[in-house]
């Protein structure tokens, strides 16, 4: 073999060498951008959901019968909002939420442990609202049991830990295992110190079973499109803020826009869960 054929042998092997480079680099640059924008698309197509939610079929669950008792702490008009974080916190999240929402779920397992650490750093304040939706259109009385019982866990000071169990064990859509009084009481047990017999008659007697269809109420009332609406100082930040969609790293710039300037609120620590 001449020189000039393995010169040109070894060119060729050369480039095909980098052509594959080329190609797995593009190839990486792909697979990062579908990781990147997954958050954006599953919170998409909750987004829909929560609006097919909101305007199909009738709550069942609205029509309230007793005097509403909120619970411990409760704030705002009619007391209906149960606050998480420091008060004094220079900026808001307002969350309007169903338990048995599965774009509520899809919203809180992407974005809890991002708003907990803006908790945690008193840059926000979050404001919970509970809604039965799903309850009326799907039948069944899960949304109601399980808002009730999470009222329940605020008269405790356990709220905040039990919403994030009650999330991490939420049913499909079309299975009402939150309307058991006894599962719900169960998943208590993941939370230090909640499952005690004031716990547990307080879920059983449905205490705050009229104050959640008050909230229901509130929020048919609102004009919100559907669950969860997420709004930060009064501005809706879900599925997107403006031409931007909404991901962890967006929900950090906003606040901190938000808050440029003032002084973050005085933290005190959040009960735990025991796993």
């Amino acid at each position: 073999m001449s020189e000039k054929n393995r010169d040109g042998k070894r060119t060729a092997r050369e480039q095909l060498k980098i052509d594959r480079e080329k190609q797995q680099a593009a190839e990486k640059r792909k697979r990062a951008l579908i990781v990147g924008g997954a958050v954006v698309a599953v919170l998409a197509i909750a987004a829909v959901i929560g609006v097919v939610v909101a305007n199909s079929g009738s709550d069942k669950t609205s029509s309230a019968s007793g005097p509403a008792v909120a619970p411990k702490g409760a704030q705002g008009k009619d007391s209906l909002a149960i606050p998480v974080g420091a008060s004094d916190a220079p900026s808001t999240l307002t969350v309007w939420e169903d338990f048995r929402c599965p774009a509520c779920g899809q919203f809180e397992n992407s974005f809890r442990d991002t708003i907990h650490e803006l908790e945690n750093t008193g840059q926000i304040k979050v404001e919970y609202h509970l809604a039965t939706l799903i309850d009326g259109n799907m039948g069944g009385s899960g949304s109601l049991r399980a808002a009730n019982a999470a009222a329940c866990a605020q008269d405790a000071g356990k709220f905040p830990a039990y919403h994030d169990v009650l999330y991490e064990n939420q049913p499909e859509e079309t299975d009402d295992a939150f309307a058991k009084n006894s599962r719900l009481i169960e998943l208590a047990g993941k939370v230090d110190g909640l499952d005690t017999a004031t716990f547990q008659s307080c879920v059983n007697d449905g205490k705050h079973d009229s104050w959640v269809k008050k909230s229901n109420t509130a929020f048919q009332n609102s004009g919100y499109s559907g669950t969860p609406t997420v709004l930060l100082n009064g501005d809706a930040v879900f599925p997107k803020k403006g031409d931007e969609s909404i991901t962890p790293a967006n929900l950090k710039k906003w606040v901190a826009e938000a808050n440029k300037g003032k002084k973050a609120g005085t933290v005190s620590p959040s009960p735990s869960t025991t796993g």
